[in-house]
């Protein structure tokens, strides 16, 4: 008898913040398509932050975030743009956007305690990528498995 796994490929997912990550990628495209690409990321950050601003949201540029190791501060990072207080941006003016640049963004979203952030590339072509916290993820995962019906019948297993 096969032990029923949650489908966690399939399973509706609500997206954290939603309707706010949705208004900060249009001002990324209407910057992007004023602008188009090849300047320098503070120019981005700029524009993107004067863009935000006149959509009503408010917006904290190059925000300072402390990294602690064992409630010891050990260094500090600055946040592109931080929007609403609850959404990170990161941007990139590069040719290419560089693996890197994610585990940037997840590790400025650990350390902050930030649950969704914004990785906006102003490259040849305008990308963006949400991303969300592994905290979040860990939570919303071990949720599911909780709240999943093992039947009378089902073996049980070690997790």
């Amino acid at each position: 008898m096969k032990l029923k796994q949650p489908d966690t490929d399939h399973a509706p997912v609500e997206l954290i913040e939603a309707q706010l990550t949705g208004r900060i990628i249009q001002c990324f495209f209407t910057v992007y398509n004023t602008l188009g690409c090849g300047f320098l990321e503070s120019v981005y950050r700029k524009a993107l932050a004067v863009e935000l601003a006149r959509q009503g949201l408010h917006v904290r540029q190059e925000m300072p975030i402390e990294v602690f190791y064992d409630r010891i501060p050990v260094g500090n990072f600055r946040l592109d743009l931080l929007v609403n207080d609850k959404v990170a941006v990161e941007l990139k003016a590069t040719e290419l956007l560089s693996p890197v640049a994610r585990r940037q963004l997840i590790n400025y979203l650990r350390a902050s305690r930030l649950d969704v952030g914004l990785l906006l590339h102003f490259g040849a072509e305008a990308k963006f990528h949400r991303v969300v916290s592994p905290r979040v993820l860990t939570k919303a995962r071990e949720e599911r498995i909780r709240s999943f019906p093992i039947e009378p019948s089902d073996p049980i297993l070690p997790l």
